[in-house]
């Protein structure tokens, strides 16, 4: 609604200006009449809060939200006790919307009830107001709850419905919604062991982002295109995604997807080729150069352990394979599947080394863990050392 629709023919565009930008008070008449033309209760035009103290609360709030993973430390918790004081007043409008979002989500991070009622009222604002992406990223987000549960056939069904509804909705999804879109569908076809579609969702999304040449997700959509290439062995194929990562993040500046690359031949030299002094040898490179971050610290006692196994060094791979903690971010069933066969190497190690009980023992664990993954090279290699380890 404009100013001028706004002030009838009761009020001036000047005087709803200053009352707008709170330079100066309405009286009650010219409130009740603003507030009948709004549609909404005195009340709510009465609220202390005012549009700006809103701005800058949101302000601080993104800032949190956004820092990056390797940083967080208690920003959640920030969050909540920052927002907590407005939350009753979040009524209306973006800044409303997007605080109760923000809360709603720190909430469900540090495990406290509350947040699925906060975040539908939000994803309400937003519809109101139109505001798809918003919209969509609500849908997502409730999607991923269910993939962190290992509910992966439920996340599936609601990312398709949200996006269902959202095609609907408009006829058209803006360009980074498309491609979000496409990425989480993908991933979770993956997860429930729908290859086919996985593959089908993930070549549309990576030709969307050529023809429209907007790079968004496209670095994560080629880590899928490579990872896939390698569990099937196309040697060709993954050689031609690594590059394009290669080149996106030299050209894009992006540290993970370049380390993403190293990684990647790393985990083909030990999962696929048994080519364990070279990838010893870029491991040792990659710990001088880059050192270890939290997200990546896992993954490298895993490669190395691995390493180690193949060159016979069985108590040092031991070692690698006790330090590797599984994150609480870590979820999808191909990353579960890795990690899942350090016990299996580690049943490897203790049969090399005369401790028959300890090998039971582990390939045990990893058994049951990955018996309800769906079907991988990694799932493959557990059952074969079960074989291995019971035969002998």
């Amino acid at each position: 609604m404009t100013l001028e629709a706004l002030a009838g023919d009761q009020l001036t565009k000047g005087m709803l200006s200053l009352i707008e930008n709170n330079k100066a008070n309405p009286s009650m008449e010219s409130l009740s009449y603003i507030a009948e033309r709004l549609g909404v209760e005195v009340s709510e035009l009465m609220e202390e809060t005012n549009l700006q103290e809103l701005r800058e609360v949101l302000k601080t709030a993104e800032q949190l939200h956004n820092v990056d993973f390797d940083e967080l430390t208690d920003e959640h918790e920030q969050i909540v006790t920052l927002v907590a004081p407005y939350v009753e007043k979040l009524t209306q409008g973006y800044e409303a919307a997007r605080l109760l979002e923000i809360y709603s989500r720190s909430l469900y991070y540090e495990k406290k009830d509350g947040w699925r009622e906060l975040i539908d009222k939000a994803a309400a604002i937003y519809d109101e107001m139109n505001i798809t992406r918003r919209l969509a990223a609500v849908g997502m987000f409730l999607s991923m709850v269910k993939f962190t549960e290992h509910r992966y056939s439920d996340a599936l069904t609601i990312l398709l419905e949200e996006r269902s509804k959202i095609e609907a909705r408009s006829g058209f999804i803006d360009s980074l919604t498309r491609l979000d879109f496409d990425y989480l569908e993908a991933v979770l076809h993956y997860a429930v062991g729908n290859a086919d579609e996985a593959i089908r969702v993930m070549n549309e999304g990576i030709e969307f982002s050529k023809e429209k040449r907007v790079f968004y997700q496209i670095d994560h959509l080629y880590r899928l295109a490579t990872f896939h290439a390698m569990m099937n062995e196309d040697v060709k194929s993954m050689e031609y995604y690594e590059r394009k990562l290669l080149l996106y993040g030299e050209f894009a500046d992006d540290e993970e997807a370049i380390l993403f690359t190293k990684f990647a031949k790393i985990h083909y030299l030990t999962s696929y080729q048994q080519a364990y002094q070279e990838a010893m040898e870029l491991i040792n490179a990659h710990y001088d150069e880059h050192g270890l971050k939290n997200s990546h610290t896992p993954y490298s006692y895993m490669e190395k352990g691995k390493a180690l196994y193949g060159l016979g060094q069985y108590e040092d791979a031991l070692s690698c394979f006790n330090n590797v903690v599984i994150a609480d971010y870590i979820h999808h069933p191909f990353d579960l599947s890795i990690f899942y066969e350090k016990d299996a190497y580690a049943a490897l190690c203790h049969q090399a080394l005369g401790d028959e009980v300890e090998a039971i023992r582990s390939i045990d664990i990893a058994v049951n863990n990955i018996s309800d993954m769906p079907h991988t090279p990694y799932k493959d290699f557990i059952m074969d050392t079960n074989l291995l380890i019971r035969r002998t």
